[in-house]
């Protein structure tokens, strides 16, 4: 009688305490994933501020996202710079989509941004120079989304000629 007692205290006991460690363990999941989130939105920002900071560099941007082999030797380079910066955010994104932490719904806007630069010659000519620098994985991502062959649309209506930088007013 005395074991019976002490086997249902302990289905009174433990089982709400199991429940109770469920309940906290997922909270703390959804916490470490809108962390991990927050992390990657302030990278991004820290990453784009470059574009509305720095005329020269938005300039030199809008001219290598048309054609990456029409540029000089430097501002290759300082393209290719940002593009590395900008493609390991996405790499980074997407591993954060594997593992859970990225929803399908943010996954799908990520996707949708890469697309819309993808588009673009200058930056599927500077992908072909560099995508040995990402892991595998990454690279079909990428390769699937080029392959795709979508029209360059969100650069469309920016004449690269009619760029006039401050110093040149």
């Amino acid at each position: 009688m005395l074991t019976a007692i002490g086997q249902l205290a302990t289905v009174f006991i433990g089982v709400p305490s199991i429940i109770y460690f469920a309940i906290q363990l997922r909270e703390q999941n959804r916490e470490r994933r809108q962390a991990a989130v927050n992390a990657l939105t302030v990278q991004w920002g820290d990453l784009t501020k470059a574009l509305h900071e720095d005329a020269e560099f938005t300039a030199l941007f809008l001219r290598g996202v048309h054609s990456f082999h029409d540029l000089d030797a430097v501002s290759k380079l300082r393209f290719s710079a940002f593009q590395n910066r900008f493609f390991k955010n996405f790499e980074g994104m997407y591993y954060s989509r594997r593992e859970g932490i990225l929803s399908g719904e943010l996954w799908r806007e990520i996707d949708r941004t890469m697309s819309d630069f993808l588009a673009y010659d200058g930056v599927r000519q500077w992908w072909e120079t560099r995508k040995h620098w990402h892991s595998e994985r990454f690279v079909c991502v990428v390769d699937e989304i080029i392959a795709r062959n979508e029209k360059p649309t969100a650069y469309l209506t920016y004449d690269v000629k009619d760029i006039v930088l401050p110093k040149q007013r």
